[in-house]
């Protein structure tokens, strides 16, 4: 059973001890350079990636993409949700296909897969937040062609037994890699094993241009179809810095719908110079997460499951299970977090996009109690890159405050 959010109206009390003064939910912000060359943009009025005789930003941000991640092709839209649905339709998924789809992941993803024409198959989470191999073979039919791999909060699961079972059923493999760019495995990019990864440069991710998306694949026609997906029509390829051979357009342009959802060239500026100091942030990412994740260690209410040495990850957010504590524990919690300045999440609340049961578009056909449980006791708090390491234990000490207003010291 899922906490109770209506118990949580505990604000307008006065707190004893530790509270916190930041919004969560702040942003991090656009460097000078972007909004630079956003603000040189919108006075020239050029802002569409096909502006004829200007070198565009998206083509120069689909080259910055494949040099930083590996993929010979990058192709811009409007939000990773876009790029993965027509990952889905270069993938060859059609109307009444079944998508394999971690049951622990945000909204977009059985959206795309719904957008598609498709039905999403929901496989088990583990306690770490990441799909469980043994339920993925578990859901793995004679009719299973597709693998809608999510990589949710960044948290990666066994690749190399994920990638095992998927070349012995011969699943194509899509990798939602909306919060995993810069995240690598063995030393290499998320989503380079796959047909196709989708990265995500929405606000609350570690690219922030507000809204848009990354498509990152080898495959020539698969590159070429999105492109046209996108809004690539007649010989506007020529206009890209990298692309395709012109055969695979012109293979495809004609058959492919234009369903415009091009990245505009005042998201890509704001893209650019991000992508090359990710790797300088991820490193103050990674410290500050261990400052907090220290901080936390000794309380025996609050695990937060450990990443596995293959993983190099970027940690711009917290999660943490809620242990020892009953639904009506849970609730109280949150109200208390709240009370002190701290409204954190929780990934199984009724409104949350993260949990599954709101999902009543395509809803789960089987029972999934492993996800279930865990989403009921799973908090979800933001890391802005733009608090200092004294916000940080503050709001350490607020989380260790509210367990102790909960369970008591």
């Amino acid at each position: 059973m899922i906490a109770d959010l209506r118990k949580i109206e505990l604000v307008g009390e006065e707190a004893e001890g530790p509270t916190f003064h930041k919004p969560l939910s702040t942003p991090d912000a656009v460097p000078e350079e972007g909004i630079a060359r956003a603000t040189e943009l919108m006075r020239s009025g050029a802002l569409f990636r096909y502006t004829p005789g200007v070198l565009s930003e998206t083509a120069l941000a689909e080259r910055d993409m494949c040099e930083y991640t590996g993929f010979r092709y990058a192709v811009g839209f409007n939000s990773c949700g876009s790029a993965l649905f027509i990952a889905l339709k270069c993938a060859g998924v059609e109307p009444g296909d079944q998508v394999l789809c971690n049951a622990f992941s945000f909204t977009a993803v059985p959206s795309a897969v719904h957008h598609a024409g498709a039905s999403p198959v929901y496989v088990e989470c583990t306690s770490a937040y990441v799909m469980d191999p043994d339920d993925l073979r578990a859901k793995i039919t004679p009719q299973t062609k597709y693998l809608m791999l999510t990589h949710m909060r960044g948290k990666v699961a066994e690749m190399d037994e994920i990638y095992s079972i998927a070349r012995e059923h011969e699943l194509t493999v899509i990798e939602d890699c909306a919060h995993a760019l810069g995240i690598q495995w063995d030393g290499v990019q998320l989503g380079r094993s796959a047909l196709a990864a989708c990265y995500s440069s929405q606000s609350a991710k570690v690219i922030n241009s507000g809204e848009g998306g990354f498509l990152c694949t080898d495959d020539d026609e698969v590159a070429a179809r999105a492109f046209c997906y996108a809004g690539c029509y007649e010989q506007l390829y020529e206009q890209h810095v990298v692309m395709p051979p012109a055969e695979a357009f012109e293979a495809v342009k004609l058959e492919t719908p234009n369903y415009s959802l091009r990245m505009s060239d005042l998201t890509a500026s704001c893209v650019r110079p991000q992508i090359w100091t990710l790797d300088a942030r991820a490193a103050s990412y990674n410290e500050r997460y261990s400052r907090i994740v220290n901080r936390l260690a000794s309380c025996a209410h609050l695990e937060v499951p450990p990443i596995s040495p293959r993983v190099r990850p970027i940690c711009d957010s917290l999660q943490c299970n809620l242990l020892g504590m009953s639904d009506e524990q849970v609730a109280d919690f949150l109200g208390h977090a709240k009370r002190r300045g701290m409204p954190v999440g929780l990934f199984g609340s009724k409104g949350n996009s993260r949990n599954f049961r709101t999902w009543q578009y395509a809803p789960a056909s089987t029972e999934l109690p492993a996800t279930e449980k865990m989403i009921a006791g799973a908090i979800d708090v933001r890391l802005p890159l733009s608090f200092d390491e004294s916000d940080l234990d503050l709001m350490a000490d607020v989380l260790l405050a509210a367990v102790e207003d909960t369970m008591g010291r």
